[in-house]
């Protein structure tokens, strides 16, 4: 089973590790991680690369796409040959799948025209740009496309894809293997949550970066 994660410059490296250690688990699974062109791709805060092994013609049909997210996806949600790539592989995929703003770049696609779909809490706005129905909840599914939240979020979609790829208990068996079992020391994780002042720092910072 061939799943492909696209990389990029800018790229929010959780996005696609999370989902990397998830899926990279499953029985028979090939994890591949594809750029335009081979080679490191800068995270978002530049202090650490990802390597594609593979471009995206290499691998035009994977059964699983996962999508990730971060600054870098502005650009590309304009780059034809990512957008193409998309809905190429999309047509023949089993399941197409999206970590935080790796969502813009199916939306960009014209993937998500119609469905419900999530994306990082500060860009849900932009999926409604694109004919999504913008929702909040953490991780959405829509036929055999899946979204994911922001960031960390990619874990819970790809525990919830491992379910639907090979059952319920080889999905436990990976989140026991990976140990799993969040307790966050504060309880901030999300918007709603969030005091006011954090929810504006967060804001003020990500303006820096974007």
């Amino acid at each position: 089973m061939n799943i492909a994660i696209p990389i990029f410059d800018r790229i929010t490296a959780l996005d696609a590790v999370g989902p990397y250690e998830v899926l990279s688990r499953l029985p028979g699974a090939r994890v591949s991680f594809l750029a335009a062109s081979e080679g490191p791709k800068r995270t978002d805060n530049g202090m650490l690369a990802l390597t594609a092994d593979a471009t995206l013609d290499e691998l035009p049909d994977p059964e699983v796409i996962v999508v990730p997210g971060g600054p870098g996806t502005r650009a590309l949600m304009k780059d034809e040959q990512v957008l193409g790539w998309l809905r190429a592989a999309h047509e023949t995929s089993e399941w197409t799948t999206s970590v935080c703003t790796g969502s813009l770049l199916l939306a960009a696609a014209g993937i998500l025209e119609g469905l419900e779909a999530t994306t990082h809490w500060m860009s849900l706005e932009i999926l409604a740009e694109y004919g999504a129905a913008p929702v909040t909840r953490r991780v959405v599914e829509q036929g055999k496309v899946i979204t994911a939240a922001g960031v960390c979020s990619g874990i819970d979609m790809a525990l919830t894809l491992a379910s639907r790829i090979a059952g319920e208990e080889v999905a436990k068996a990976i989140q026991l293997g990976i140990e799993y079992d969040p307790e966050p020391p504060f309880d901030a994780g999300s918007v709603a949550k969030a005091p006011d002042a954090i929810v504006d720092l967060v804001r003020s910072a990500a303006g820096r970066y974007a």
